[in-house]
């Protein structure tokens, strides 16, 4: 970044300072990690600055799955506070969601940044629909999974995590609300989802990135180094303070909340990566 002019790169630590911020407030209200604020945080400001090229979006989603190992611990920590947490759900899924995870970094090293762009905004819209369309006691089924529907079902949820570099909380929170469970325990379990998610997939990014082309400056493979320490430490110190506001809220308004801020996220990704 030194090779920036300085007021490119005040801009870019005001953009990482500002996403960092209202990414911890989201990963401790909503489970998700803050992905949902990261990564087109970064991929806007990578793309405006004009650093790197067609791999932006790959770094912002690597970037957001790292960030995403601290914080999903300092949210789960403060979700068990309030004795919210599925534990058993919670140990038998996160193998599965881990090797899901880094499943979907391998998948997303050789998908092209239009067809990741596309992934995302289809997969967080469909998050949106569940949560805002649906009535919020519709189920699928009384209660989780589990022998190979688990594993299916929790693989799928750490794969397509990755490719979205989110944390596991919307689609780990949303099977759990279709499997009948209440929303505030699956915001809080699907966020220990993150941890398993973020270890995984991030080794993964930085694995299957480590040559590519079009990389922000001071990236290994497709996380960048900068932007994960900023982020990931304001994420880690407010995440605490959106669990605590979590459990304040009428869980109707955190559905139609959520619902309403993933459908502008999807939008804003797809049109800038199309």
């Amino acid at each position: 970044m030194t090779s920036l002019p300085l007021n490119e790169i005040l801009m870019l630590l005001a953009a990482l300072t500002g996403a960092g911020l209202v990414g911890g407030l989201i990963a401790g209200l909503f489970g998700v990690g803050g992905g949902t604020v990261i990564v087109p945080a970064l991929f806007y400001a990578f793309s405006v600055l004009g650093l790197g090229g067609e791999a932006n979006l790959h770094t912002a989603i690597g970037t957001s799955l790292l960030t995403i190992v601290a914080t999903s611990w300092r949210s789960l920590k403060a979700h068990r506070s309030h004795g919210a947490v599925d534990e058993v759900v919670l140990r038998t899924w996160t193998p599965w969601v881990a090797f899901g995870g880094l499943v979907g970094a391998a998948v997303a090293g050789i998908t092209s940044m239009e067809g990741l762009a596309i992934v995302y905004g289809v997969c967080v819209l469909v998050v949106a629909a569940q949560l805002g369309l649906l009535p919020e006691r519709f189920v699928l089924r009384p209660d989780m999974p589990t022998g190979w529907g688990r594993r299916i079902v929790a693989t799928g949820i750490g794969l397509l995590s990755a490719m979205m570099g989110i944390g596991g909380g919307s689609f780990g929170g949303m099977t759990m609300t279709l499997c009948g469970r209440p929303i505030h325990q699956a915001v809080a379990t699907a966020s220990g989802f993150g941890l398993a998610i973020g270890a995984a997939a991030s080794l993964g990014f930085v694995v299957f990135g480590w040559d590519a082309a079009g990389r922000p400056p001071y990236s290994l493979g497709y996380v960048n180094v900068p932007a994960a320490l900023v982020m990931g430490l304001l994420t880690t110190l407010v995440a605490p303070y959106g669990a605590r506001l979590a459990h304040r809220l009428d869980k109707r308004v955190l559905r139609k909340a959520f619902a309403v801020y993933l459908l502008v996220t999807a939008a804003s990704v797809v049109l800038k990566a199309l």
